[in-house]
């Protein structure tokens, strides 16, 4: 259906008058259970097909979307769509990939985006979601647990282009988390656990993931502000992925045109230490960033982004590598209602040869942080601040939860100042160690 669907537009798009079009057709299905207190809470299930269309005119560009998707809505879209499009301003980039340049190879069973066994109906997401909510509250310390919840969604795609390109995906996710709360009154501190697996064989139990949550939060109790001063300090592995986004943030084709980027003029040189490689795969099993093909139907592959902490590559859809005078590398990522644009599928970052309590050892006087809030990141300059909370550092030891502090500095002296553990989890799509940056600012108390 999904496939007859964007055909529909295309021919729709082609009889309105558009020079080029793109349709894309999503089936969706989803399910969400949330505990507290022993008792379901609340329990959601949404399920539906939407469409999109893009159309292109003479370098101009219109997208419109829906969830009606009768032949009259479609061809009623698509004359609004080329409407629009004739209203828009002329951009000379647009346009769509040569068929010479599509993928040949459109076949992703070999990346076991989909779970082939049994939907879990939601009697199984609540008693996972109670097992969680459960496991949490057996941790002593911790006086509540302020809600579990469990997951399931199904998603199927078609992508049909008028120069001849069509293929699809079809992904699942579950899903599991916990929130507990430790302490009372003015002295309660949180903290969570949560998981997402493409396969449920490679979930973690609900039990561990409860007690996880219920151990991080017991360890934050008694918080107090750290000093204020220079210090190092160890992104733990929950966030230190976080950081390196900024980065990958910064050589997006997007930043990279309109010259709002801090590695605006950095292309081969150096951002990272000696030895440090992010290599971005698209084919990585089982991982949800992982895909065949991008969202202008271009073959991905498996490159350096940095090597060997030079700088090697922006993230590049056809429009902003033709504005660079570059070729595409297949990062297009869009959505039902929008074009396409550069994006990040999956990144591996080198791991050092040291363990995370090495380096808190290596640290001496120091912060731990494991929790971000808010930010203020200037984009153009790199200048960095944002709220944090963790665990203080005396004699290479942790010593004490810490939170309401602030920690400040520029992302690119920051950088070339990092030290990664061996700590990385496979499973995550943006795969980073722990990493100790030397020389912060903190403020605190």
């Amino acid at each position: 259906m999904l496939k007859s669907l964007t055909h529909a537009m295309l021919q729709a798009a082609r009889d309105a008058g558009a020079d080029e079009a793109e349709a894309l057709a999503l089936r969706a299905s989803a399910t969400g259970i949330d505990v507290r207190g022993g008792r379901l809470e609340h329990a959601e299930r949404a399920e539906g097909i939407e469409i999109g269309l893009r159309v292109l005119i003479g370098g101009r560009q219109a997208n419109v979307s829906g969830a009606d998707h009768s032949l009259e809505t479609i061809q009623t879209m698509a004359r609004r769509a080329v409407a629009m499009a004739r209203s828009a301003p002329v951009d000379d980039s647009l346009g769509l990939a040569d068929p010479d340049q599509l993928a040949r190879d459109r076949d992703a069973s070999a990346l076991e985006l989909f779970d082939p066994g049994a939907e879990p109906d939601p009697q199984t997401l609540e008693d996972r979601a109670m097992a969680a909510e459960a496991a949490a509250l057996s941790v002593a310390g911790i006086s509540t647990v302020e809600g579990a919840s469990a997951s399931y969604s199904e998603r199927e795609s078609w992508l049909a282009l008028s120069n001849g390109f069509e293929g699809g995906h079809r992904r699942s996710q579950h899903g599991l988390s916990c929130t507990a709360i430790s302490g009372t009154g003015l002295r309660m501190e949180r903290d969570h656990a949560g998981e997402g697996r493409i396969w449920a064989s490679d979930m973690p139990t609900p039990e561990e993931i409860g007690l996880l949550a219920g151990e991080r939060a017991v360890a934050r109790a008694g918080a107090v502000k750290p000093p204020t001063g220079a210090f190092p300090i160890l992104y733990d592995e929950r966030i230190s992925s976080g950081l390196i986004g900024h980065l990958l943030a910064a050589v997006n084709g997007s930043a990279i045109v309109r010259g709002s980027s801090w590695l605006r003029d950095a292309m081969d040189m150096q951002v990272l230490p000696d030895g440090i490689t992010l290599h971005e795969n698209p084919h990585l099993p089982r991982m949800s960033a992982s895909r065949v093909f991008d969202g202008e139907g271009l073959a991905t592959q498996p490159r350096d982004i940095v090597a060997d902490g030079i700088l090697r590559g922006w993230f590049l859809d056809l429009a902003t590598a033709r504005k660079l005078g570059l070729d595409s590398t297949a990062s297009a990522v869009r959505g039902l209602g929008s074009s396409p644009s550069p994006g990040v599928s999956n990144i591996v970052m080198t791991e050092g040869t040291h363990s995370r309590d090495d380096l808190i050892g290596q640290m001496g006087r120091g912060l731990v942080v494991t929790s971000l809030l808010g930010a203020s990141i200037n984009p153009t300059t790199g200048d960095y601040s944002r709220g944090a909370s963790g665990f203080w550092v005396e004699g290479g030891k942790i010593s004490h939860p810490v939170n309401e502090c602030t920690i400040a500095g520029n992302l690119r002296e920051m950088l070339m100042r990092l030290t990664p553990a061996n700590d990385a989890r496979d499973w995550r799509n943006i795969r980073v160690p722990s990493l100790l940056i030397e020389g912060m600012t903190v403020a605190g108390a």
